[in-house]
């Protein structure tokens, strides 16, 4: 474990390095989360004792619900809440612990998570929902099928975690590491290296992701953003789905970029995206796709292909 732990050390120093020329993203003023634009007006909604964050459009018969992944918020889904929105009344979600969402000291699990969108469905009156989830959004997705059957009619996993296995010590180690300390101080010229990593080819118009991320290290609920992050990470190493995916009884669209390099993870399982692809097959009713030079963000990085795979599985 500890040969790991270098590893990774080494890996966030060659990040620091391979940054160099950030010096312009120093100069950047503080922002609040709840400045955050996203370009969609943002609804907030209490639920319990969690203030949820989210965006909607369309007025669609059915509902698409988007899930963000790790780190992320509701303007993941920027290239495709437009789209989904000419068919679909579409809410793009703000997790509790980002965005506009409340930053408590939550459980941050998988089946909380879970347990919020279901008190959300319920306010919203939205009946049964089409679930769209990226990344750690994938997981949660998974989670609320599997839990509330009746409430989720199909499922659009986009980079879906949940499906590469970690042993006891890998998952040990993961959650060693990955503290609300080392997210806040992750080094500005990092951030930027951390976000193009999921991308094949870094688009321009997704500079955001950077500029927000190196904005909101001056906001005051900063560290209760990193708590969620390192939680979350606990949670879904915590929140297995991968030996219940032949319970998953609805129709399912997987997609995958051939290039992402975050799936698997690449300093315990190295190896290929296909591979762990290839794991949704034990999904009953799943339809796989992996979409060339395209990384992890698929949503954004294929965001063409994206979008006409998610309106044909919604047809």
């Amino acid at each position: 474990m500890k040969i790991l732990k270098h590893i990774f050390v080494f890996m966030v120093v060659i990040g620091t390095l391979m940054g160099a020329g950030t010096g312009s993203y120093y100069k950047l003023p503080s922002l609040e989360f709840d400045e955050l634009d996203y370009g969609f007006p943002v609804q907030t909604i209490q639920l319990g004792n969690v203030e949820l964050g989210y965006i909607e459009q369309g007025e669609g018969p059915k509902t698409i619900l988007l899930i963000h992944g790790l780190g992320s918020y509701a303007r993941a889904w920027t290239k495709n809440i437009e789209v989904l929105a000419e068919t679909h009344r579409v809410i793009a979600v703000d997790l509790p612990g980002y965005g506009h969402s409340s930053k408590g000291y939550y459980e941050y699990s998988m089946s909380f998570n879970a347990d919020v969108l279901r008190h959300l469905i319920a306010e919203l009156n939205l009946g049964t929902v089409t679930v769209a989830g990226h990344s750690m959004g994938g997981q949660i997705a998974m989670t609320l099928a599997l839990e509330s059957p009746d409430l989720v009619d199909r499922l659009i996993l986009i980079s879906p975690a949940g499906f590469e296995r970690f042993n006891e010590g890998e998952s040990a180690w993961m959650k060693n590491v990955m503290t609300p300390e080392l997210v806040r101080d992750t080094p500005v010229r990092a951030i930027a290296k951390n976000v193009s990593i999921n991308f094949y080819e870094f688009p321009e118009d997704a500079a955001w992701m950077i500029t927000d991320r190196i904005q909101l290290r001056g906001a005051s609920d900063f560290y209760n953003y990193c708590f969620a992050v390192s939680k979350n990470v606990e949670g879904m190493l915590r929140g297995i789905v991968w030996d219940k995916l032949d319970k998953i009884s609805q129709p399912t669209l997987v997609l995958f970029g051939a290039n992402d390099a975050l799936i698997p993870n690449r300093f315990l399982h190295p190896g290929w995206t296909k591979e762990i692809a290839e794991i949704a097959k034990e999904i009953p009713n799943s339809t796989i796709t992996v979409i060339p030079k395209c990384g992890h963000f698929v949503q954004l990085d294929a965001y063409e292909a994206a979008n006409t795979a998610m309106l044909d599985f919604l047809k």
